[in-house]
């Protein structure tokens, strides 16, 4: 068994089994896949988001019967060397972090693991290859690459005021539910005894009441009696609200949170994952992992 020699105050907190050699490999590779702050990382992740905005464009051009039919193998092979990167990125993942499960079911790991899996399903479901366009999903790292302050305090500022007001969107759409359900029965009632009215069960007058509530108004199915078409009316006013009251409840709660509560640290702890450090942290805030082993080293 391999034990690091301690050089470090940290080593004595976290202790690690690896080879010395292997340990450095797998701190310079985490460098440079996860963090944007070095050269070579900030290289690597600009060349990972041109592959994925090259592999959309395959995918595209692919579903054009036209370019298809002219270019077909040279799509799939171009198509089928971009996974296979993904797919060898994707493990070289999941071997140098500490924790790989705690990876695996995050955002970002969830992402990466379904962008890579279209293509392999198409050998057996060749429509579904298509879903690689997924993959676009991977630039939500560009905030981290790039350092987008802005948006990065615009888009935590948002997520924070949606959990917040989860619990009150939560109980207005429960009670819309409710109206739902009841005047799909009620429709179903009025409707049910004329000939010519399209609703003839009562989940179909509550898929009625759905399209009609959120105003999105298909028109395949439409009440035919004057009861009917009254209630229809009152359910379309009560669609406004639909709209409106999980604005007004999200708009609240996003003037009560502060720029506080958000953050534009691109750091990300090499112990348990967490990116969301304040500017200027050198521990982390969850494990107390340092996050600049470099810094580290000057201050000792």
């Amino acid at each position: 068994m391999w034990f690091k020699k301690v050089k470090f105050k940290e080593d004595l907190i976290f202790p690690t089994m690896e080879k010395p050699e292997e340990n450095q490999w797998k701190e310079k590779t985490f460098e440079i896949i996860f963090e944007t702050d070095t050269y070579y990382g900030r290289v690597f992740n600009i060349a990972l988001l041109a592959l994925i905005l090259i592999n959309v464009g395959l995918v595209m051009m692919e579903s054009v019967p036209e370019i298809n039919a002219r270019y077909h193998n040279i799509l799939v092979i171009l198509e089928w060397t971009i996974t296979i990167l993904f797919t060898i990125e994707y493990f070289l993942r999941l071997y140098i972090v500490r924790w790989p499960i705690r990876y695996i079911f995050s955002l970002y790991g969830i992402i990466d693991l379904v962008s890579i899996l279209p293509t392999y399903l198409g050998i057996f479901y060749p429509n579904t290859k298509f879903l690689a366009s997924i993959r676009i999903l991977r630039l939500l790292r560009i905030s981290r690459i790039f350092r987008l302050t802005k948006f990065m305090r615009g888009g935590n500022l948002i997520m924070t005021a949606l959990k917040r007001s989860l619990s009150e969107i939560g109980v207005f759409l429960s009670f819309i539910t409710l109206v739902v359900v009841v005047i799909g029965a009620l429709i179903y009632v009025i409707e049910s005894g004329h000939p010519e009215s399209p609703m003839k069960s009562i989940p179909t007058s509550i898929y009625w009441a759905v399209v009609t509530v959120t105003t999105v108004g298909f028109g395949d199915i439409t009440p035919v009696t004057a009861m009917g078409r009254f209630l229809a009316s009152v359910l379309m006013l009560i669609g406004y609200g639909v709209i409106f009251v999980p604005t007004i409840i999200a708009t609240e709660t996003l003037r009560g949170t502060k720029f506080k509560d958000t953050f534009t640290n691109t750091q990300v702890c090499q112990n348990c994952h967490d990116d969301k450090h304040l500017d200027g942290a050198r521990f982390c805030k969850s494990c107390g992992y340092p996050l600049n082993r470099r810094d580290l080293r000057k201050m000792l």
